[in-house]
């Protein structure tokens, strides 16, 4: 009986043993082994045989992890009392480094970020700090990627969740952002009539500019009709004129042909020519058209100039 029990328990021991040397490391984990307190190699997700109660494993988170910085109450340039609530977010590069550089990495995190935070928004007025969040984090993930690099960390990222200024500085920025706003929407209002006006005035302008154009237009063309009515008009008199003129000149020709056939000398043919001619003159036209055999006979004459008188 006695021998069943001590088979019993040491078939328990070995179980324990056996389990002992088995360890299994889950995926985004490494495992730190250690034989008798000194640091033995790293594994890697999986099972792994270690040796039992003298090795010892430590596990260690490789996946990126979040930190919330506990809220803090800052100093600003300005001596406005502020509270600011930051996020971490880091990743863990050096496994033997974040296990054997440092006591403890979060904790150690955590004051970094406080600290950085203190530093960088101390030298910075209130309104800057609310309208510079994006440059607030790159510096504090710059500064604490620095500081944590020789912990075998990387910081990725830094938030500012929020920032809340003393009760009475936030109701008078309430106020301040009211009064602005007013001002923006008067600004905007007196611009639009302004814009309106000088958009009115534009208009009356080109409308008062084609009018005048069209009343130029107008006149040219008007001036141009009455150009082209006394053009025609006065060719329509030259014409007649000219037609006149060679009925009279046609009338001249048949009476000198008529002196002619008569038996008239040239002399008397000569003188009747010219009272025909000279009442031929005095009428409205202004050509007169003399035949050519007339204005030889007349040539022969020496008393043409007494005719005429």
């Amino acid at each position: 009986m006695n021998g069943i029990i001590i088979g019993i328990v040491a078939l328990a021991i070995l179980a324990v043993i056996l389990l002992k040397c088995v360890k299994v490391i889950k995926q985004g984990e490494v495992g730190i082994v250690e034989r008798l307190g000194k640091y033995k190699k790293t594994i890697d997700a999986g099972p792994h045989l270690i040796l039992p109660f003298i090795e010892n494993v430590k596990t260690v988170i490789v996946k990126e992890l979040t930190m919330d910085v506990p809220p803090q109450n800052v100093i600003t340039k300005d001596n406005v009392t502020i509270s600011i609530d930051t996020v971490v977010f880091y990743i863990i590069t050096d496994p033997t480094k974040a296990v054997y550089a440092i006591n403890d990495l979060r904790r150690s995190i955590q004051y970094m970020a406080q600290t950085t935070v203190r530093n960088i928004v101390g030298k910075m007025e209130l309104e800057e700090i609310l309208a510079s969040r994006d440059t607030i984090n790159s510096q504090l993930r710059e500064s604490l990627d620095i500081a944590t690099d020789p912990w075998g960390c990387k910081v990725n990222n830094v938030e500012i969740k929020d920032i809340v200024p003393p009760r009475d500085v936030k109701e008078a920025m309430e106020k301040l952002i009211t009064a602005d706003r007013t001002k923006r929407s008067s600004i905007l209002l007196a611009e639009g009539e302004k814009e309106s006006a000088i958009r009115i005035a534009e208009g009356q302008r080109e409308s008062k500019i084609l009018q005048a154009d069209a009343e130029k237009e107008s006149n040219i063309k008007r001036a141009e009709g009455v150009r082209q009515s006394r053009i025609l008009e006065a060719t329509g008199e030259a014409e007649a004129i000219e037609r006149i003129a060679q009925a009279k000149a046609k009338d001249i020709e048949f009476q000198y042909a008529a002196l002619r056939n008569a038996g008239l000398d040239d002399k008397m043919v000569a003188i009747k020519s010219l009272e025909t001619l000279k009442e031929a003159s005095q009428g409205a036209a202004n050509k007169v058209f003399i035949p050519f055999d007339a204005t030889k006979t007349l040539a022969g004459l020496g008393s043409i100039k007494e005719v005429l008188k």
